[in-house]
């Protein structure tokens, strides 16, 4: 089974930056692609950005704002966010698609991590 643990939420004020981590473990397995989902209240789930084979998706409203890098020696994913606005609050939710030794195709979802953009 694939774990993740996500790290760096909080609380910005608007204009200002953070970067989300995400950081994959378990055995054995293969990652084919990571990313990041948001959900706010009252609100579905919705994509943030996706990094698979080199390639990077951006969700159209938040391209030029968030970056997402991806580290294959760490299994481990980013996001940089700037110029953060109010409406960026939300839980933000790491995903990984993958192969795992023995039992196949996967995806796993990180506990979720709170950003509040408010002055």
């Amino acid at each position: 089974q694939v774990q993740l643990v996500e790290f760096g939420g909080g609380l910005v004020q608007p204009g200002g930056s953070l970067r989300l981590s995400c950081a994959a473990s378990g055995r054995a397995f293969s990652i084919v692609a990571m990313g990041w989902y948001r959900q706010a209240p009252g609100k579905e789930r919705e994509l943030v950005a996706t990094t698979s084979g080199g390639r990077k998706n951006y969700a159209d409203s938040l391209k030029g704002r968030f970056t997402i890098s991806r580290d294959n020696a760490r299994n481990t994913v980013y996001l940089q966010m700037s110029s953060l606005k109010p409406e960026d609050t939300a839980v933000y939710y790491c995903n990984v698609q993958g192969n795992a030794l023995g039992s196949g195709p996967f995806t796993s979802w990180g506990q979720g991590t709170q950003v509040t953009v408010s002055a």
